[in-house]
């Protein structure tokens, strides 16, 4: 796709946080380069050709998306797209593509480090350290514990690579069922989830958010696990129902979770899940590694320069399905 012919650069919106994306300058020389914060968002997608949503978790586009009058392309910089897969933009012949592999490898090691966190109960050895407690105890093995990943996407893939490297038994759960997976062996049907739970030590959440997938984790799919099991949610928080997953940790129906993503953020203090025990929260951070900021600017600097020379860009979604299909990432 080329911009429009008319005009010497192309006008490309940037929409901000609380701080600018690090080294524009490859962009900023090849385009009108606009920096607005959701205030002013309307005001800069007026005449622009393209859109970055360098702040990924803000929910302002579809309130500015009437003044969207010439826009081609939209880049998002996260995996997930549901803050910007509304109606108007499904609807729209506007290229949605995403950050798609910038946090794959982060997140698998933040899901192992949650996994070895809870089998060896480095939380209650942190609590007795500052109390100055020898308390001996005896922990679990990970190697030959079986992990149920739903969500068989890149970032499912890189988790169950590096879970079955540490010894685990890792199968999947996405739309399809397959078997012979190189990094899932099996998966399961979704639609399945409840008859596969039951057999699963460790379960992921790692699946895009969709209308299929909103809530999935509900209070039957908790009362499927096992007693011993914990959940692990690296996907999105509105994957779970908040209550039903209070309730199933109240009543010890499983035996923890960690969690880094809510269907409210930040979460508020003085929800019940701050406070339960065998419950370790992170604030949406399981993939953000030193750097990060940068590898996403560098994501989207390659895709502008493609869209500017009529390259096919990487990592297009399907605004169908919600996210990039398997082998339509693009090349690298």
């Amino acid at each position: 796709m080329i911009a429009s012919e008319h005009r010497e650069l192309p006008v490309l919106a940037v929409l901000c946080g609380e701080s600018r994306p690090p080294d524009m300058r490859a962009v900023e020389s090849g385009a009108v380069v606009r920096y607005t914060d959701a205030a002013g968002l309307a005001e800069a997608l007026s005449g622009a050709d393209a859109l970055f949503v360098y702040d990924f978790l803000s929910t302002a586009v579809p309130g500015a998306w009437h003044a969207a009058d010439r826009l081609r392309w939209l880049h998002i910089a996260s995996a997930g797209v549901d803050p910007v897969l509304f109606p108007g933009l499904r609807e729209s012949d506007v290229v949605l593509t995403n950050s798609r592999g910038v946090f794959d490898d982060a997140i698998a090691e933040y899901v192992l480090g949650v996994v070895l966190a809870f089998a060896k109960d480095f939380a209650r050895s942190h609590d007795l350290q500052r109390e100055a407690r020898w308390l001996h105890r005896e922990t679990e093995r990970i190697a030959g514990r079986q992990v149920l990943v739903v969500g068989t996407g890149p970032i499912g893939r890189a988790i169950a690579r590096l879970l079955r490297a540490a010894g685990m038994r890792v199968s999947g759960a996405g739309r399809r069922e397959r078997i012979g997976d190189p990094d899932f062996g099996v998966v399961h049907e979704s639609a399945r989830l409840t008859e596969v739970l039951p057999h699963a030590d460790y379960v992921v959440a790692v699946a895009p958010l969709t209308e299929h997938t909103k809530g999935m984790f509900d209070a039957r799919a908790f009362a499927a696990m096992k007693p011993s099991a914990r959940f692990v949610n690296v996907g999105r928080g509105e994957l779970v129902v908040t209550s039903d997953l209070v309730e199933a940790l109240t009543t010890k129906s499983i035996a923890g979770a960690a969690l880094d993503v809510f269907d409210t953020e930040p979460l508020p203090a003085e929800h019940p899940l701050w406070t339960l025990p065998d419950v370790l929260i992170s604030p949406h951070m399981s993939g953000d590694f030193v750097g990060w900021r940068n590898t996403l600017v560098e994501v989207f600097a390659e895709n502008f320069r493609r869209w500017r020379t009529g390259e096919p860009l990487r990592n297009v979604v399907d605004k169908t399905l919600g996210y990039v299909p398997s082998g339509n990432q693009g090349a690298g």
